[in-house]
């Protein structure tokens, strides 16, 4: 299992999925560009010290993410999935993707996927914090797969 972080756009948003992953002992690819300079001190203050012991995977592009990434289904979290979280199943070498806070995953990044699944939400609200979802999505896929 491994959470991926396509091109996040806010720097605390990545520090809480860092100290996710590093908390849950799971490896966490970033692809970049990000919207913010990517260093320790820019994390420093949503890692705090999880950076340094979290298995951290920094990827250029997308596309050499593609050519690095392994075996695995890509699974990316999106408003736009049919599946719901609470139904999909999940396997241990699956691969959670979140995309930017402002824009989510370009279209090819989505066709690339191997599964879309969203967190059911009620009433009128749009989306959850991305690191919220990540932890989420993390939390039921290691929970089936234990």
């Amino acid at each position: 299992m491994r959470l991926c972080a396509f091109q996040p756009d806010i720097a605390p948003n990545l520090g809480a999925m860092i100290r996710l992953s590093a908390c849950f002992g799971v490896a966490l690819d970033i692809i970049e560009p990000c919207g913010f300079p990517l260093s320790i001190k820019t994390l420093r203050r949503s890692a705090m010290d999880y950076a340094d012991i979290a298995d951290l995977v920094r990827h250029d592009s997308w596309e050499v993410f593609q050519a690095q990434r392994g075996a695995g289904r890509l699974v990316l979290m999106t408003t736009k999935a049919d599946a719901s979280i609470w139904d999909f199943r999940f396997r241990p070498d699956d691969l959670i993707m979140v995309g930017r806070e402002s824009a989510g995953v370009p279209e090819d990044v989505d066709r690339a996927c191997d599964a879309r699944v969203r967190i059911p939400m009620s009433g009128t609200a749009r989306s959850l914090n991305v690191a919220m979802c990540a932890g989420m999505a993390l939390s039921e896929a290691l929970r089936q797969t234990r």
